[in-house]
């Protein structure tokens, strides 16, 4: 499972340098699909992912205000510092089980295996819909291949 993370993780970190050939205005433009902007959906990968592990630990969620980062810069750092933390609990549960978990901002139960697979699947959900943008910028978006990466 920590190999998803990481291919997650390096994917998006290739995104932020795509990015950086891009104005503030276009990476907050309001595009068609998705949850809105280029640099919204990478806050919304990283806000969700940390909500959900922050779930499996029985923490409590931390909520983030895109206000606060609206800068390609800041979020970049917004991922950077949560991925140490995310890093450090993984590498204490490899073998995540079928635990139930309840988290606050839902009403239903879910096992600890099914969140990670949520996690890792809403990422690369969100990573088609920014290539998609892209495309429609007449750019080539970041390869989304697993395979010929190393981790």
């Amino acid at each position: 499972m920590i190999k998803f993370f990481q291919y997650n993780w390096q994917v998006r970190d290739e995104w932020f340098e795509w990015c950086n050939q891009l104005s503030i205005e276009e990476l907050l433009q309001k595009r068609i699909g998705g949850v809105g902007s280029i640099l919204y959906t990478l806050f919304h990968i990283i806000e969700v992912e940390y909500s959900w592990i922050r779930g499996i630990m029985g923490e409590k969620d931390r909520m983030f205000d895109f206000d606060e980062y609206r800068t390609l810069e800041k979020v970049k750092n917004l991922s950077i510092e949560l991925q140490d933390e995310i890093i450090e609990f993984l590498k204490h549960n490899e073998n995540l089980n079928d635990e139930i978990v309840k988290v606050s901002w839902d009403i239903n139960t879910y096992t600890k295996n099914d969140i990670l697979h949520h996690t890792i699947a809403h990422e690369i959900h969100h990573i088609g819909q920014l290539s998609v943008w892209a495309r429609e910028l007449n750019l080539s978006p970041v390869p989304a291949n697993f395979i010929r990466r190393k981790y």
